[in-house]
C-alpha cells in the first residue's frame, strides 16, 4: 500500500525483504529508494538504522542521486554485530518549497509581503524543532528578519538563506506528511566475513619425510617333507619372478598436525589471516584413488581426503596418520597465537567405508541391485565417494550435520569452507546455518560453489557469508571489468566473493601458460579487487604443470599423494613470489580501501592488455594498474575519472607506489609501462594518509 509520500523500490532488498541484507561492523553501504509526490512541492528523505536492541539511531539524510530521477540515496554504517533493520522515511519539505518560490517571486515583486509572512511562519515552526545548541538562535534571527518590514524585501529574504540557517535546518528540518517504508532486515557480521587473506595447505604434506623401508625377513626353511621336496623341485623349474624386482629403499611418510604447525610461522609472515585445511578425517580404502586419480593405488598411497570415513571414524574423527585431537588442538592454538584462524573443510559426503553407510542406509540412494551409486561430475568420476540423499530423512541429516559442526567448533574452528554446497538442497543449508548462527553468529561459512549464478546467489541469500567465484576464469580486461562490477553492485548486499587464485582442483590455463609473471599478475588482481582472497600452497612457487594438456588438474596432484616442498631452498634461490604476496597482504592491512567491496571503479586506458581501477574508503584512495599480458611489456596512456577519485578535472597529485616505494605525479592522463617479471603492477596511493595501524580485529 502506497503511503502519503510514495516510497518505492527500497534497496538493498534481498528476496523481496524476506531475507536480510548483509554488512559487517563498520562497513559503509548505500540505502536508496524512489521518492516523489504530486505537484511541485519539494520532498526529502532519510534513512533510520535500528540496532539489535531496537533502538533507532540518528537518521541519515538522503540526497537525490541524479537530478530529476526521483532516486534518493544515503550511505549508512552499522557499528556493531547483530540483527539490525533499516527504514526509509520520506516527507514533504515545506521550507525548501517556500525557498524555491520565494527566490522567484520576491525578485519579480510577486506577492512579496505574503511570501515573506509565510516564510516567517514556517521558520518559526521549524525553530521549535531545533535545539538551542544546534542553531535555534540563527533560525529565530531569520524569523525576526523576515518580519522586519523596515528592511528591504531582498535583505529579509537573504537573512533566511544564510549558511548558519542552512546548517541548523539541515540537521533539524521541518518535516510534514512523514511516510515510512516497512523496516527491512540487516544482518551485521564480524569483519572476517568480508575481509581476509586465506592460505590452503594439506597438513599431511607439511613435514612428510622419507624413511627407510625394512628389508623383508627371509622365509623360514621348511621341513623336508615329501610335499616340501615336491614344492622345492617345482620352484627349481620355475625361477622366482620377484627375485630381480628392486625393492624401494625408502617410503614417503605423512606429515602430522605437529609437523604442519611448524609451517604456520612462515604462513603468518606472509600476512595471511586464515589457514584453510582440506578434510582431516579418516580416509576410506574402498576404491581408493592412486596418483593422478588412478584406480590402482599402491599400499602406501594415502587416498583422497574428501573420501571421508573408515573403520577409524567419520566426520567427527581425525585421520590417525595426522595425529590425535590433542594434536589438532595444538595446531589451532599455534595458529591463534600467530593471529590466524583455522578454516576447516566440511564435505558432506562419504567413503563407502564411512560408519553412516551402515548406520543410516536411508541417507543414500540404493540402485535396484542394492548398490550405492558413487559421485560423478562428468567427465569426473569419484568412485571412492558416496553422495548423500536428503529427502528420506532431511531432519536427521540436519541434526547430524549441526552436531558435527558444533563438535569442531568446540575445538576452536569458527570458519567452515563447505565443499560443493550446490549439490545439496538449499533449504538444508538454510536450516543448518540458521541453527549454528542463532547461537554462534561469529561462525563463517564459505560456499565452494563453482556453479550457475542462480544457485550461487541463493546459497548466499540463505546464509553463506562468502562464496567462491568465477574469478579463476576471468582473464581479459573486459571479463574482469564486467564481473567485478557485477559483484560490487547490488549483489554485494548479500553475496561476498573470495578470490582464490588457484585450488587443488583448478590450475587455470592462464597460470599454465604464463609462468611466474602470470602468477604475479593474478595475485595482484585478487588481492586488490576483492577484500577476501586466497591461495593454495604451491602458488608461491608458481607450480603450473597440468596432468595433461587441456586439463586443469595438477600433475602429481596433492589430492592423491603427499607433496612435500622445499620452501626454504625455493626462497633462498629466488624461486618464490612469497615476497610479493607478503607485500600485497601488508598493503591490504594498511589501506581500508582494499578491505571493502562496494566502491570499485574502472578507468579508461588505451591498451586492452592493461587494466586500471581505483578503490576508495573515506580519505583512503588506491589506484591499481596491472599488466594482464604475462609475456610482453605493455605501455599505455591512462585517463582517470577524476571526480570518482575526489579530484578536480585538471588536478595533479603525487602518488606513492606501495610495491616499489617510487613516487609519481599523476594527473587526469599519464603514461605507464609495465614489464612482466620486473614491474607487474602499480599499486598507487593518492594523497597518502597516515597509516591506519592495520585492520580492525575481525
Amino acid at each position: 500500500m502506497i503511503g502519503r509520500i510514495p516510497v518505492l523500490d527500497v534497496r538493498p532488498l534481498v528476496d523481496c525483504g524476506r531475507r536480510p541484507a548483509k554488512a559487517v561492523a563498520g562497513e559503509t553501504f548505500e540505502v536508496s529508494a524512489t521518492v516523489f509526490r504530486e505537484g511541485h512541492d519539494a520532498v526529502a528523505a532519510n534513512v533510520v538504522l535500528c540496532d539489535p536492541n531496537g533502538r533507532p539511531g540518528p537518521w541519515t539524510p538522503m540526497r537525490e542521486l541524479a537530478p530529476g530521477t526521483d532516486r534518493w540515496g544515503a550511505d549508512v554504517t552499522p557499528g556493531s554485530e547483530g540483527r539490525w533493520t533499516y527504514t526509509v522515511e520520506a516527507w514533504s519539505d515545506p521550507v525548501t518549497t517556500w525557498r524555491v518560490a520565494a527566490q522567484i517571486k520576491i525578485p519579480a515583486g510577486i506577492d512579496t509581503a505574503l511570501v515573506l509572512d509565510e516564510g516567517a511562519e514556517l521558520y518559526a515552526r521549524a525553530a521549535e524543532g531545533v535545539p538551542k545548541k544546534d542553531g535555534r538562535e540563527a533560525v529565530l534571527a531569520a524569523v525576526d528578519a523576515l518580519r522586519d518590514t523596515d528592511r528591504p524585501a531582498a535583505s529579509r529574504l537573504a537573512a533566511a538563506l544564510t549558511a548558519e540557517v542552512d546548517e541548523a535546518l539541515g540537521r533539524h528540518p521541518l518535516r510534514e506528511l512523514v511516510t515510512a517504508s516497512r523496516p527491512l532486515p540487516l544482518t551485521v557480521e564480524r569483519r572476517r566475513a568480508l575481509y581476509g587473506s586465506w592460505y590452503e595447505l594439506f597438513p599431511r604434506s607439511e613435514g612428510a619425510r622419507q624413511e627407510p623401508v625394512a628389508p623383508p625377513k627371509p622365509a623360514r626353511k621348511p621341513r623336508a617333507t615329501r610335499t616340501a621336496k615336491t614344492a622345492a623341485a617345482t620352484r627349481k623349474k620355475a625361477p622366482a619372478v620377484t627375485a630381480d624386482i628392486p625393492q624401494p629403499a625408502t617410503r614417503l611418510v605423512s606429515g602430522t598436525f605437529r609437523t604442519a604447525a611448524e609451517r604456520l610461522p612462515a604462513v603468518a609472515a606472509m600476512g595471511f589471516d586464515v589457514v584453510y585445511l582440506p578434510p582431516v578425517h579418516p580416509i576410506g580404502t574402498t576404491h581408493r584413488k592412486g596418483p593422478d586419480n588412478s584406480l590402482t593405488p599402491g599400499p602406501d598411497d594415502p587416498g583422497v581426503p574428501w573420501a571421508i570415513g573408515s573403520a577409524e571414524g567419520g566426520h567427527d574423527a581425525v585421520h590417525p596418520g595426522l595425529g590425535t585431537l590433542d594434536d589438532f588442538d595444538h595446531f589451532v592454538e599455534t595458529a591463534r597465537r600467530l593471529r590466524m584462524e583455522i578454516a576447516l573443510d566440511f564435505a558432506l559426503q562419504c567413503s563407502p567405508d564411512h560408519p553412516w553407510v551402515t548406520e543410516h542406509p536411508e541417507w543414500f540412494h540404493h540402485r535396484p541391485d542394492g548398490t550405492i551409486a558413487y559421485a560423478e561430475n562428468p567427465p569426473k568420476k569419484y568412485q571412492d565417494i558416496y553422495p548423500i540423499a536428503f529427502d528420506k530423512d532431511l531432519s536427521g541429516i540436519v541434526a547430524e550435520t549441526v552436531r558435527v559442526l558444533r563438535f569442531w567448533m568446540e575445538h576452536g574452528v569458527r570458519i567452515f569452507r563447505v565443499d560443493n554446497p550446490h549439490t545439496k538442497p538449499v533449504v538444508f543449508w538454510e536450516k543448518v546455518i540458521a541453527d549454528i548462527n542463532r547461537t554462534d553468529p561469529d561462525v563463517i561459512f564459505l560456499a565452494e560453489a563453482f556453479t550457475r549464478p542462480a544457485m550461487m546467489r541463493a546459497l548466499a541469500s540463505v546464509g553463506f557469508q562468502q562464496s567462491y567465484t568465477y574469478f579463476t576464469w576471468r582473464n581479459t580486461k573486459q571479463e574482469l571489468t564486467e564481473y567485478v562490477t557485477e559483484l560490487s553492485g547490488e549483489s554485494s548486499s548479500y553475496m561476498r566473493p573470495n578470490f582464490f587464485v588457484n585450488t587443488p582442483d583448478i590450475l587455470p590455463g592462464y597460470l599454465q601458460d604464463g609462468g611466474r609473471p602470470a602468477f604475479e599478475a593474478r595475485a595482484v588482481l585478487a588481492a586488490t579487487l576483492s577484500p577476501s582472497w586466497g591461495v593454495y600452497a604451491g602458488f608461491e612457487l608458481y607450480e603450473n604443470t597440468p596432468v595433461r594438456p587441456g586439463s586443469e588438474e595438477y600433475q602429481n596432484s596433492e589430492k592423491y599423494q603427499l607433496r612435500p616442498r622445499d620452501w626454504e631452498s625455493a626462497e633462498r634461490e629466488g624461486r618464490s613470489i612469497a615476497p610479493l604476496i607478503t607485500s600485497l597482504n601488508r598493503i591490504r592491512r594498511r589501506h581500508p580501501a582494499l578491505q571493502q567491496l562496494r566502491d570499485v571503479h574502472f578507468h579508461s586506458v588505451d591498451n586492452e592488455a592493461l587494466i586500471v581501477y581505483s578503490k576508495r574508503s573515506g580519505t583512503d584512495t588506491v589506484l591499481v594498474v596491472v599488466n594482464l599480458d604475462p609475456h610482453h611489456t605493455q605501455e599505455a596512456t591512462v585517463s582517470l575519472d577524476m571526480p570518482r577519485l575526489g579530484l578536480d578535472r585538471h588536478e595533479s597529485v603525487p602518488v606513492r607506489d606501495e610495491l616499489t616505494g617510487d613516487t609519481y605525479h599523476w594527473g587526469r592522463t599519464f603514461y605507464v609501462r609495465l614489464e612482466p617479471g620486473v614491474t607487474p603492477a602499480h599499486i598507487a596511493v593518492l594523497r597518502p594518509s597516515p597509516p591506519t595501524g592495520g585492520s580492525p580485529t575481525p
